[in-house]
């Protein structure tokens, strides 16, 4: 039986080919050939051409495996770090609390 994927929002596939350009680009800085660089990866040059093009299929531990040889692995940390959005939802809901509970005073 075939795998079936379910396909990729055009912004994250914009996303993935960006991501993949870039690492393509610190490869070739560093004169990295395909050949040594899919083997420090533990993956095939066809998997690491996909990936280079943004291949959606491709896991994310293959990425960061990527950004290991690269040394760039540290960038990774910076994903998710300021979570702006759940810190606004948090002091709404915060807020909301509090004047519930000085209502509930009055």
């Amino acid at each position: 039986m075939a795998k079936s994927t379910l396909p990729t929002f055009p912004a994250l596939q914009r996303q993935l080919t960006a991501l993949g350009h870039r690492l393509r680009l610190a490869r070739e800085r560093r004169r990295l050939g395909t050949e040594l660089f899919a083997e420090r990866l533990g993956v095939s040059r066809e998997t690491l051409r996909r990936m280079e093009k943004g291949d959606a299929t491709i896991a994310m531990g293959t990425f960061l495996k990527a950004l290991r040889v690269l040394g760039l692995d540290r960038d990774i940390d910076k994903i998710a770090a300021d979570d702006e959005l759940g810190r606004k939802l948090q002091d709404i809901e915060l807020l909301g609390a509090k004047q519930r509970g000085s209502a509930d005073e009055v």
